[in-house]
């Protein structure tokens, strides 16, 4: 069936129209097997297309097919270089005979869907393409590949790191979105995801230099503000009541942060890239400046190493602020309650991302809702939901690499803050 919208109780969305359809793409031949240029075709034009996904044409399982092949091999090349393609944090976390189970399941569920699907003739380029994805990777040894001591302070590339948050958030927010949606008829392959996914990917990949670049920029920056006595006493708080401290700490810097770039015109040209997109889900919170995401992290870790909270302080407030991160930007509808006066929720920033007038530099916490009504920055609006996002004027352009240099480029006579 079509994911089909219902305004009764949600807005009409305004990142979808109604002519923004997934293209029916891969077509059935009579061959069993579509020729190799229609396959390159076909997944390019899918790659491309965005839009709804009708069911019962084999569309979605061959795209669940592909989606799978892919990050198989991607999985299977990883196991091959260890040392430069997965992340020495996770390396001694995760359990290398659990991750070989999961890749031989997606390994078969590919297989298995492309298989069928091509047996049906049903969209034969794009499971062609899917086969082929599982059978390099088979080939290239699937889920037996060994792996042996290695060195751990090598340069590398967090490609493990994108295959299970990728895999990990499609599963999760997905399904929420699903089952609560802000917009009901909102497509999963919504306009410029695409664009969204490349952030993603990129954040993923360089998240070993952005480690290093932060670590270092702090050490060299705040390094002289530590004091071992303020250390003790924080580190001889409860752990709770630190974990709390340490969001609000946190919160606290992020808060002032994110209000300098809405309100000194330079640091907007960096932070308008995040303010961009123009659908809501739990992908958009990806598209990001580079440099903005390295200067927010140096400053809102700044405060946490200088009070020096427990290491499982920090490594339950990176797990808390990396859900929030997703989940706020998701597509996602709850009755909060009075809980929304007191933490962010999707509600809370989708407000900050909209373009309506009374929605301009407003919302900037990123945990506590309650800072923004503290310091008079929280939305007035008598509309339970925004009508429109993205920056007043709609002047970035798409693509990752466009939106890179976009700030280093002359600003538009429109700007945001003008017509706020």
């Amino acid at each position: 069936m079509r994911i089909n919208s219902d305004s009764t109780d949600r807005p009409e969305n305004p990142g979808v129209s109604d002519d923004s359809k997934m293209k029916q793409n891969g077509a059935a031949g009579k061959l069993p097997i579509a020729p190799v240029h229609n396959v390159l075709r076909d997944t390019r034009d899918l790659l491309g297309s965005s839009g709804e996904l009708a069911a019962g044409r084999g569309l979605i399982t061959a795209i669940l097919a592909l989606a799978l092949g892919g990050l198989s091999l991607l999985g299977v090349i990883a196991f091959h270089f260890p040392q430069y393609l997965t992340t020495p944090e996770l390396r001694h976390k995760y359990s290398v005979d659990v991750l070989r189970h999961v890749l031989f399941a997606a390994l078969l569920v590919s297989g298995g869907l492309s298989l069928s699907n091509l047996v049906l003739g049903r969209r034969r380029s794009l499971n062609a393409a899917a086969f082929a994805l599982v059978a390099l990777a088979v080939a290239l040894g699937g889920s037996r590949v060994p792996v042996g001591d290695f060195p751990d302070h090598t340069p590398y590339i967090g490609l493990d790191w994108f295959i299970l948050d990728l895999l990990g958030s499609t599963l999760i927010f997905v399904v929420i979105e699903k089952m609560f949606p802000l917009y009901r008829g909102q497509a999963v392959f919504r306009r410029e995801w695409q664009t969204d996914l490349v952030h993603f990917a990129v954040n993923h990949f360089i998240v070993g230099l952005i480690l290093l670049t932060v670590n270092f920029l702090i050490f060299r920056l705040f390094g002289w503000l530590v004091r071992d006595s303020v250390h003790a006493f924080v580190g001889g708080i409860p752990f709770l009541l630190q974990l709390l401290l340490c969001i609000l700490a946190a919160d606290l810097a992020q808060y002032w942060t994110h209000r300098a770039y809405h309100e000194v015109p330079f640091l907007w040209k960096f932070h308008s890239v995040h303010h961009s997109t123009k659908t809501m889900d739990w992908l958009a919170g990806s598209r990001q400046h580079i440099l903005e995401l390295v200067l927010t992290r140096v400053l809102v870790l700044a405060p946490l190493y200088v009070l020096g909270f427990n290491k499982a302080v920090i490594d339950a407030y990176i797990i808390i602020v990396g859900f929030q991160a997703v989940f706020n930007h998701a597509n996602v509808h709850l009755p909060w309650g009075p809980l929304r006066y007191l933490v962010v929720t999707p509600d809370f920033h989708h407000w900050h991302h909209a373009s309506d007038d009374e929605a301009i530099d407003k919302n900037y916490s990123a945990h506590y809702a309650f800072l923004d009504y503290l310091f008079g920055t929280a939305v007035k609006s008598g509309r339970r939901f925004p009508e429109k996002y993205g920056v007043v004027g709609d002047y970035m352009p798409d693509g990752f690499v466009r939106q890179q240099l976009f700030p280093f480029r002359r600003m538009p006579p429109a700007r945001k803050d003008d017509e706020a």
